[in-house]
């Protein structure tokens, strides 16, 4: 059909373009609502077959956090000093890393030296560690 004969090109300048002027073919009703609005509902054949993967998880992975696993507290050291063997009143050297600890927490009380290797050890414990003579290093 030629242009030119077209009902769009004969109704230019008419406001209802035929269609009457009680809103038919004029509003959003026809269409089932605005934008994405029924996707749930009456425009479900719409969702599957066009957007299948609208609805659900939207594919978000939060930041990796790093959780600690295993830990001691400093008052726990004494027992696990027992099982190191030569222990004497000098410094005991403990590697909390092979043992798999993770970090050291400072519950406790401490009497003796130590030099503890460690990932990851608390405020507290690294005072209580330094003010008995000690060190803690970080591995």
């Amino acid at each position: 059909m030629p242009t030119r004969l077209r009902k769009i090109r004969k109704q230019r300048g008419s406001r209802y373009h035929g269609w009457g002027q009680v809103g038919q073919h004029r509003r959003s009703g026809t269409r089932g609502g605005r934008g994405k609005a029924g996707l749930h509902k009456h425009k479900w054949t719409w969702t599957v077959k066009y957007a299948p993967d609208y609805f659900g998880p939207d594919g978000f992975i939060p930041p990796t956090q790093i959780v600690v696993k295993k830990w001691i507290n400093v008052s726990q050291l004494e027992d696990l000093a027992k099982h190191i063997a030569g222990i004497s009143d000098k410094k005991v050297i403990m590697n909390l890393t092979q043992m798999g600890y993770d970090k050291l927490l400072g519950q406790g009380k401490i009497s003796r030296t130590y030099q503890i290797v460690v990932s990851k050890c608390s405020e507290s414990a690294k005072r209580k560690i330094e003010e008995t003579g000690g060190s803690i290093v970080a591995g």
